[in-house]
């Protein structure tokens, strides 16, 4: 098991919390990104920037690993070339446009950085102007869509139940709200809803090439319009995470997650 050393930023704090609780689990040696490898095929639990420049460099090195492939990450941290890949396929998607393009939605709308995951840097924005920092091309604007958000994990060709988000409609899902004060989670009650949920993410990740874990991230609006939001493809994959959740409600109970993680 492989974690980054320590820095002052939240997602390393919470991937180094989760790669000691998960080498636990698992009986394995843990050592910190720059040591000696303890493993032959360790196991990657970095914050995304780090897990895609190792992932990229061991990939290189022709040296194998469990985690994400480099390629794969590239694109589902790119949310425009993933929404637009997701929308081709025929799949609903918000809006979605560089934020430097000139009048490219009508607000409110939804400001985020174009890379990355887990929620840093969105915010809602209610009316214009766009603040400053988000008129360029590093971030992506989206139709604010007021709805219920929906979260589901899989790995492999095994897929979760989706988890519906217990936050009120229109309730931007946030780093604080996602990591620092979670809201409950509970099974999506709606069959006819989760059946579409889990078919639209097993055809996502076919279409976006996920090698590994996953965690697939949806929107409902009322009247039945279900749209995807983002793919994480190096997802908290804790005890107490969404995907571990997720996969449990589907019948897939921890020690198969494990063996999973590191078949």
């Amino acid at each position: 098991m492989v974690r980054e050393p320590w820095r002052a930023h939240p997602l390393a704090w919470i991937h180094r919390a989760e790669a000691g609780e998960i080498a636990r689990e698992l009986g394995v040696p843990l050592a910190t990104l720059g040591e000696p490898a303890l493993e032959r095929r360790p196991i990657l639990r970095l914050s995304d920037a780090e897990m895609l420049r190792v992932a990229s460099e061991l990939t290189r090195a022709g040296v194998a690993y469990c985690g994400p492939r480099a390629e794969v990450m590239q694109v589902c941290y790119d949310k425009l070339q993933a929404t637009r890949l997701v929308a081709g396929e025929g799949i609903d998607c918000p809006k979605t446009a560089l934020a430097n393009s000139p009048g490219a939605l009508d607000f409110p709308l939804i400001g985020k950085p174009r890379r990355g995951s887990d929620s840093l840097g969105v915010r809602l924005v209610r009316k214009g102007p766009l603040p400053e920092r988000y008129r360029s091309a590093e971030f992506v604007v989206q139709e604010y869509v007021r709805g219920t958000e929906i979260t589901i994990g899989l790995i492999g060709a095994r897929i979760g139940r989706p988890l519906a988000i217990g936050l009120p409609r229109g309730t931007p899902y946030s780093f604080v709200r996602k990591y620092l004060f979670r809201p409950p989670r509970e099974l999506l009650p709606d069959l006819r809803l989760a059946m579409q949920t889990r078919e639209a993410a097993a055809r996502i990740a076919r279409l976006l090439a996920v090698n590994w874990a996953a965690r697939i991230d949806f929107i409902a609006e009322p009247g039945g319009r279900l749209c995807f939001l983002e793919c994480d493809v190096a997802p908290l994959v804790g005890r107490r995470s969404a995907f571990a959740a997720s996969l449990a409600a589907g019948g897939i109970d921890r020690a198969e997650q494990l063996r999973l993680l590191v078949a």
